[in-house]
């Protein structure tokens, strides 16, 4: 504005000046408006210039405490080589001093060489004091073989894994129950056998009438799914939905099956269901069996990464129950080809070790449990009307649920230990599947055959079993010594332990007609009559045979009797029966359940198998 004042007062004396003196006075003008101009607009910039740089100064953050921060999760490598690798490897990346140790474990997880590989995962998974943003970076980067091995490491942060991805939404007017029972009738129905025809058309059925009970506003069951649903207890759609389940973990044996699942949208269904169901453990187990079957086959291995499973068995991984552990420990192994040559088919758990682990395996010990016994209840602790779950949970030395994992695995760390389950029960009517007709022969087959793929036979083996589980391991033994393939089994079995087998016959059978759970013996009970000729030839063969190897063994047997049901106590393997004609016979004063169940860690029970486990092992131990 004064500038303009200026040009204007100049311009008036021009106008009023004489010739000559206009002149003079007119370039005088001209050179104060020029310099004037100047100086206002140097002035000017150097104005502006200087609230610039004030502005940014007062707006630029001081890093030097957050560099010392970061500072901290600094992984230190040999100074030799920490610029030379960080300049080849990162030449066109702009990387922070204290980030290039990540940058090289990333890198190294990446190697061709095995070695440098697996030292990479284990440096990662011990790495807790880097920031969320360096977890999230090496999430984003890692390639599927590390993020399993990250998985199966004990210590990994779970901030290493990334959320599952975003779940498809429901198509319209649909269901998890209707799209479940869609993916069901979408696997193939032809060349099953009779138990996996069973659960399919059960659940089917099952689901039909689910679905129109429900736009009728009526629930009701029918047919023979009647006993099996009330074994449940559940609200009615979470019952049908372990009915199809059960239906789809027997289709998930099959590989081709596996297939169909996959392509129908069932890794993203069963998350889904997994979610939904984190109050019902029976449907979140069911799920994680039909995971572990597909990641047998290795062509699924990619798919069962990326719809974000290997998260959510991280997570379970670290769960404080030991079911839930257990079959993420299964599903993790068979998806770590990088350390793991085994395969864990389903009812096949590694209960130690379920981590990666740097401790040389020098044995394997297996438990098989008896007749309805299952891989974990069976060897829990002796149960106390005192103990609480909470209490276990914070001290496993006073009580645990499975003393296999927590004591003897804490014992005897160069242990593997292997329980397995299968399908038992006392009566037909009450068999999950009625058209199933196994014989202690078939079924020592089908698991000499799972326990083989799981690499049994290529350690020393102590056998430990409880009940009806001695005679499938006595059946397995002289199977195993009539194949070829399977002779590594017998030259490596080093001892044998059983609690209450009836070697000779159990007094079960005898009551079937009078007790109510009995009225309709299954194929195990009559097996276990004492004139079953089949249980007769199995112990005599098994003694000379037994004695031939010169086996280890060790027998206990209860002196109480047990109830069954309401109606009547029994002893179920008398002394007599349980008496296997070597090694030491050993009375306890419990009852059948309780045999296979010390009341605590210190007790004679659970001492005493442990010295045979050391006992029998000690050459193989110290080698």
């Amino acid at each position: 504005m004064s500038l303009a004042a200026y040009c204007i007062i100049c311009c008036r004396r021009l106008g009023t000046s004489t010739p000559s003196s206009k002149k003079r006075t007119y370039w005088r003008d001209i050179r104060n408006i020029i310099k004037f101009t100047g100086s206002l607009i140097l002035g000017g910039s150097l104005f502006l210039t200087y609230e610039i740089l004030a502005l940014k100064k007062s707006l630029t953050l001081d890093t030097q405490v957050v560099e010392t921060e970061k500072m901290k999760s600094y992984i230190y490598v040999h100074t030799a080589s920490n610029r030379k690798e960080s300049h080849d490897t990162f030449s066109t990346v702009d990387v922070e001093d204290h980030e290039c140790g990540m940058w090289l474990l990333l890198k190294a997880s990446k190697s061709e060489d095995r070695t440098t590989r697996l030292e990479a995962v284990q440096a990662m998974s011990e790495a807790h004091h880097w920031h969320d943003y360096q977890y999230r970076t090496v999430a984003q980067a890692y390639d599927p073989r590390t993020l399993v091995g990250l998985a199966r490491s004990q210590n990994s942060d779970l901030r290493f894994f990334l959320p599952p991805p975003r779940l498809p939404p429901l198509k319209e007017d649909s269901s998890t129950e209707e799209e479940l029972r869609q993916l069901l009738a979408s696997l193939p129905q032809t060349e099953l056998d009779e138990c996996i025809q069973y659960f399919t058309s059960l659940a089917l059925s099952e689901s039909s009438q689910s679905l129109a009970a429900q736009k009728g506003g009526l629930w009701c069951f029918g047919g023979n799914g009647l006993p099996y649903a009330e074994s449940f207890g559940e609200v009615p759609s979470a019952t049908v939905e372990m009915f199809c389940l059960e239906a789809i973990v027997k289709h998930s044996e099959i590989s081709a099956h596996c297939d169909n699942i996959k392509a129908n949208g069932g890794l993203q269904l069963l998350q889904r269901l997994y979610q939904l169901h984190k109050d019902y453990p029976k449907v979140q187990r069911n799920i994680m069996r039909v995971i572990g079957n597909m990641a047998l086959n290795e062509h699924l291995h990619s798919a069962i990464v990326h719809s974000g499973w290997v998260t959510i068995m991280a997570e379970a991984l670290k769960s404080q129950h030991i079911m839930e552990a257990s079959h993420a420990a299964r599903t993790l192994a068979n998806l770590d080809r990088e350390t793991v040559q085994e395969k864990y088919q389903d009812g096949v758990y590694v209960l130690h070790p379920q981590h990666r682990t740097s401790q040389p395996i020098k044995a394997d010990v297996l438990f098989i449990h008896g007749l309805m016994g299952a891989a974990f209840k069976t060897w829990r602790q002796q149960d106390t009307e005192q103990v609480l779950t909470e209490k276990a949970l914070e001290d496993e030395d006073r009580y645990t649920t499975c003393w296999p994992k927590t004591w003897l695995a804490r014992d005897c760390p160069a242990l593997r230990i292997i329980s397995v389950e299968y399908d038992t029960s006392l009566s037909d009517w009450r068999a999950r599947c009625p058209m199933e007709r196994k014989s202690i022969a078939f079924r020592s087959n089908e698991l000499l055959r799972k326990l083989r793929a799981a690499g049994v036979g290529d350690r020393p083996i102590i056998w430990i079993s409880h009940s009806m589980g001695g005679l499938l391991v006595k059946k397995m033994l002289l199977e195993a010594s009539k194949k070829p393939e399977m002779s590594t089994v017998i030259k490596n079995t080093r001892g044998i332990i059983f609690y209450s087998v009836p070697h000779h016959g159990s007094r079960l059978a005898e009551y079937s007609v009078n007790i109510r759970y009995l009225l309709f013996p299954s194929l195990e009970v009559k097996e276990l009559s004492k004139d079953s000729p089949a249980l007769k030839t199995l112990q005599d063969d098994f003694l000379e045979f037994a004695k031939d190897k010169k086996f280890q063994v060790l027998n206990f047997v209860e002196t109480q009797p047990t109830s069954i049901g309401s109606m009547i106590k029994l002893h179920v393997v008398p002394e007599e029966s349980a008496d296997l004609g070597i090694g030491d016979l050993i009375p306890v004063d419990v009852n059948h359940l309780n045999i296979c169940k010390p009341k605590k860690k210190d007790a004679f029970l659970y001492q005493r198998t442990l010295q045979f486990i050391r006992e029998s092992l000690a050459k193989d131990l110290e080698n």
